[in-house]
């Protein structure tokens, strides 16, 4: 049977990957991000990314992926899951429901993206130089 929830999205971040990498990097960081799930890394890619298992609300699976465009960083997030009871039994939601928590979820990984594109960014817009502190000039801005 097919995931009965499938997410999908891109958000772009002027840092790069390996900033973003570090964010994930601490499973600690994890359950501050999706506290009912617990996630087991499958895959580890460094700086482009991780793929995890997910158990808890959801069963299926979850991915960052993080790909290197231009000054930034192309912040991919899937995932592919459904939701289950605490026994770990598919939930039969009526679709307006299962709409319902789709959105929700979405919605969620888009906090996080945009969460993480106003911190980490800074302030700094795509095409502009970071400011780097603490070096001689003329690298100072």
């Amino acid at each position: 049977m097919p995931p009965a929830i499938d997410i999908v999205d891109e958000t772009f971040l002027a840092v790069p990957p390996s900033t973003v990498a570090a964010v994930f990097a601490a499973p600690g960081s994890w359950t501050h991000y999706w506290p009912d799930l617990v996630l087991r890394v499958y895959t580890d890619r460094g700086d482009r990314g991780l793929r995890w298992t997910v158990r808890g609300a959801l069963t299926g699976t979850m991915e960052i992926w993080l790909e290197e465009v231009l000054d930034g960083t192309l912040l991919h997030y899937f995932l592919r899951a459904t939701p289950v009871d605490p026994l770990g039994n598919p939930l039969r939601l009526r679709p307006a429901q299962l709409r319902r928590e789709a959105d929700r979820r979405a919605r969620a990984a888009k906090a996080i993206a945009l969460g993480l594109k106003l911190q980490l960014e800074d302030g700094r817009a795509p095409g502009v130089a970071p400011v780097v502190e603490n070096l001689p000039p003329p690298f100072v801005k």
